[in-house]
């Protein structure tokens, strides 16, 4: 009878963990669609080098309750062809580029 309260009350359980996450990673949820619809528009007015097809990948640090940094990596394969970061104010909706 344990076993079946236990197997009842399990996806519960994981239910309510995966709705935490979201509250607690929301800053940077945000913060990384702002800057994939800003990065998607510079992209497209780019033309490709040399064929090759590129892939971004994104990474966000939370600062705190309004402010991320992300992280924005261009690839082919293994080979790393530019990085650049991004200063976001989610609450104000403003992206800065942070020039190195």
């Amino acid at each position: 009878m344990k076993k079946l309260k236990g197997l009842i009350l399990f996806p519960f359980l994981l239910i309510s963990f995966g709705t935490n996450a979201n509250e607690n990673f929301s800053v940077e949820i945000e913060a990384v669609t702002l800057v994939m619809e800003q990065y998607k528009e510079d992209a497209e007015s780019n033309i490709e080098l040399d064929g090759k097809d590129t892939k971004s990948s994104y990474m966000a640090l939370k600062q705190d309750e309004c402010n991320a940094t992300v992280e924005v990596t261009e690839k082919t394969g293994l080979e790393i062809l530019n990085t650049e970061f991004f200063d976001v104010d989610v609450c104000k909706k403003e992206i800065h580029k942070v020039i190195n």
